[in-house]
């Protein structure tokens, strides 16, 4: 079963991650670094999660997907790349 995300509040994203993601680990430090709020969804424990990030990124489980409030999706996204999808 696939989990279907709760759209993250305006402002804010929803970060699909593992606990041993390096690239989590510095995106998570950048966004509190620049005041933007998100959510972390560990999917390794987080059921039906994974799939989401399968069917997010063409067949692969790459981490970190974020989720924005307009329902669109990036993986492994720079910090401008994240304020640039909130700015608009």
């Amino acid at each position: 079963m696939t989990a279907r995300p709760a759209l993250p509040d305006l402002g804010t994203v929803t970060m699909y991650s593992t606990a041993w993601c390096g690239y989590c680990r510095r995106l998570r430090t950048q966004l509190d670094s620049a005041g933007i709020g998100y959510t972390v969804i560990d999917i390794e424990e987080q059921p039906g999660t994974a799939e989401y990030v399968e069917q997010v990124n063409g067949g692969n489980r790459t981490v970190p997907t974020i989720v924005y409030p307009d329902g669109s999706a990036a993986t492994n996204p720079s910090l401008a790349d994240v304020k640039a999808v909130l700015d608009r």
